[in-house]
């Protein structure tokens, strides 16, 4: 997971997120064809996001996002220990210093139970209880994403999933192919724990978007992934 420093400031919350993606390891590739899952609600439509600012000369060094000083309209406050929901999140709008980063959220579902992405079994045999699936549209459509987001009965519980994911193919977990582009130049997989869940981003960028692709993944599955150290704490005063 990487190292988290919390701290607590005039009644507020400060966490800064040091993560490194997939559980120590590469992303991994995208196969030719993945499976769909069956979903809960019907996807919305797809529109495309405002193109985002010139890309970086080199690739970007890990993120270390402050959740209380860089997000803006990505998420909604829940009632700590709450259900997940795909309610809670809305369109990624990501800044940080001179990085500003936007993408539209198209879709979004909500599972009672892990077994609509559970691609070979692994989710039910780790104690997964929940899941969420995300798709986002970056780059005027250039760049679509698609997250997981799965809950765990522990901490313990996530960080066995994420070292487990690391060890199998992106087959593992089933996730929405047709919000991802059907051809691309970019395609990967980041996956990492976060508290008592586990975050996967599936990421595909075109041709003209790829210079861009790895600068926005790493930071989509950072932050949100940050957003998951915040959202079951309790603060008392």
């Amino acid at each position: 997971m990487g190292l988290v420093s919390v701290l607590l400031i005039g009644g507020g919350v400060v966490a800064f997120l040091y993560m490194r993606d997939s559980g120590q390891r590469s992303p991994v590739a995208l196969p030719t064809a993945d499976p769909v899952p069956t979903t809960t609600t019907a996807p919305q439509s797809d529109p495309p996001s405002a193109a985002p600012s010139d890309p970086p000369t080199s690739e970007p060094a890990e993120p270390t996002p402050a959740p209380s000083d860089t997000r803006s309209s990505t998420s909604k406050r829940v009632d700590p220990g709450s259900p997940l929901t795909d309610d809670e999140f809305e369109d990624w709008d990501f800044k940080l210093g001179d990085v500003k980063l936007q993408a539209k959220k198209v879709a979004g579902w909500t599972y009672d139970s892990c077994d609509p992405v559970d691609g070979q079994g692994v989710l039910a045999k780790n104690d997964c209880q929940r899941a969420v699936q995300l798709a986002y549209s970056a780059s005027g459509g250039h760049i679509k994403a698609v997250q997981l987001l799965l809950s765990f009965p522990s901490e313990g519980a996530a960080k066995t999933m994420a070292t487990r994911l690391a060890s199998l193919t992106s087959d593992a977990v089933k996730w929405r192919t047709d919000k991802t582009l059907k051809s691309y130049a970019y395609g990967k997989m980041r996956s990492g724990a976060s508290k008592k869940y586990v975050v996967i981003t599936v990421l595909t960028a075109d041709r003209a978007a790829k210079p861009m692709a790895t600068y926005y993944h790493q930071y989509l599955q950072s932050d949100i992934a940050s957003y998951f150290l915040l959202r079951d704490l309790t603060i008392t005063s």
